[in-house]
């Protein structure tokens, strides 16, 4: 894991004092290994046209982007994805800024801009391939940024109790560990809301125990 290397600060993403009846904006990072469904996922959820970096797999990439288990997989993301959706029917007003990560180890560096600012992350886990999920889950413990895994529940993939899951990736408790459908609007935007529930309550301990929020300092 490549150590955090500090950046200049960056415009915020969060706006955490909004006008009066304005939504509070929040960015949310998608993170996952490769082929878990992260640009299902923002597509599915996005109330906009979501912007796509996805390119063809090639022959040059065989060697490296193992597709075991995912031979159907044609494409591959290579800069990020983005969506935004709002939810003004909340307890309080959201508006959520989506960026989903590469899932490949080699793109790590572009997981920290892409953290900037970040309330938190979703981490997509495919347990047909439950290896590569670790190195999403080390990055954001290494970085402090409050993080859920959902487990995208793959067609024909047996279906794992969470606390399975949370075994298996050795999470400790206070990590949410949720089951989801990547293609569906209502179980993305549930695990979305678990998360900024999450982040929420993370930044509310930080205070109570007087330590700095790593997760918010650039907000």
């Amino acid at each position: 894991m490549p150590s955090l290397i500090p950046r200049p600060d960056d415009p915020t993403m969060v706006s955490a004092h909004p006008q009066a009846g304005a939504p509070t904006v929040l960015k949310i990072v998608i993170a996952g290994g490769f082929g878990a469904g992260k640009t299902t996922a923002v597509g599915a959820v996005s109330e906009i046209t979501p912007l796509s970096t996805e390119e063809y797999l090639t022959e040059a990439s065989a060697d490296v982007d193992s597709l075991a288990g995912i031979e159907a997989k044609t494409t591959t993301t290579v800069a990020f994805d983005f969506g935004r959706l709002s939810l003004p029917d909340a307890p309080t007003p959201l508006e959520l800024f989506l960026f989903g990560t590469p899932g490949q180890d080699r793109f790590v560096d572009l997981w920290y801009d892409l953290s900037r600012g970040a309330v938190g992350a979703v981490v997509l886990v495919d347990t047909r391939r439950l290896e590569s999920s670790f190195t999403p889950v080390s990055f954001f413990e290494d970085i402090r940024l409050p993080f859920v895994v959902a487990v995208n529940q793959f067609d024909g993939a047996h279906r794992y109790h969470p606390e399975q899951v949370r075994t298996a990736l050795e999470l400790p408790s206070a990590v949410p560990v949720v089951t989801c459908d990547a293609r569906d609007p209502n179980h993305v935007a549930g695990v979305l809301l678990t998360l900024v529930d999450h982040a929420v309550n993370n930044a509310a301990t930080s205070r109570a125990g007087h330590a700095p929020s790593t997760s918010l300092q650039d907000a």
